[in-house]
């Protein structure tokens, strides 16, 4: 008899299949993990436009000559800074200890807030010289990727604040670490998504 039937079979055990429903945290885990999954897939959808569109100039410059590779690789740094910020305020939290949390988190909001002024100096260099994404299929899909990946920290920005107010106000209760934990895999997953922008769309430039 193996451990499911001797499950069924015991007097007074409940089978799984006919228990309540599971743990909070593990249905906001569960769920929060399908949401990122699904976020994934789409920059995966603008990633493949992106190789599709990214020969097409339309008589344009290419992505060589438009991208200043030093301005992206001081916003890349700031990125990546961030995750490591982010990373030490969890932990932080994790030993219930918000006063080191703090200066973390600042840390956090800061480098990303510089991340975003490098982005739209960027973008607005690129409309300014006439390459904005009407100019040809390579710029409208370039716009469309690297700004859907700012409107996506631009929102972690405002959740950021959000969970600072709620460390604040509530301290470290389960409730709030299990929300800040969803906000840093959210946090990350930007940097992961962001390293493949800086390889494919800058460094890949041609």
């Amino acid at each position: 008899m193996n451990a499911v039937d001797r499950t069924v079979s015991s007097p007074g055990v409940v089978p799984l299949s006919m228990r309540g429903p599971a743990p909070t945290r593990v249905v906001v885990g569960y769920g929060f993990w399908l949401f990122l999954l699904s976020d994934i897939i789409v920059f995966a959808a603008l990633f493949a436009a992106y190789a599709v569109l990214s020969g097409e100039t339309n008589g344009g410059p290419p992505g060589v000559v438009l991208f200043d590779k030093q301005h992206v690789f001081i916003e890349t740094v700031c990125l990546l800074a961030s995750s490591v910020t982010c990373g030490f305020a969890s932990l932080a939290l994790q030993r219930r200890d918000r006063l080191p949390a703090y200066p973390w988190m600042i840390a956090t909001f800061i480098l990303g807030a510089i991340f975003l002024s490098l982005e739209r100096m960027e973008f607005a260099q690129l409309l300014v010289s006439g390459n904005g994404p009407s100019r040809s299929a390579f710029l409208s899909a370039f716009f469309t990727l690297v700004g859907t990946h700012g409107l996506h920290v631009t929102v972690g920005l405002f959740w950021l604040l959000i969970m600072m107010l709620q460390v604040v106000t509530l301290g470290a209760s389960p409730m709030v670490l299990r929300r800040f934990y969803c906000f840093s895999l959210f946090w990350h997953a930007l940097d992961i998504v962001w390293i493949g922008v800086f390889t494919i769309v800058y460094l890949g430039a041609r």
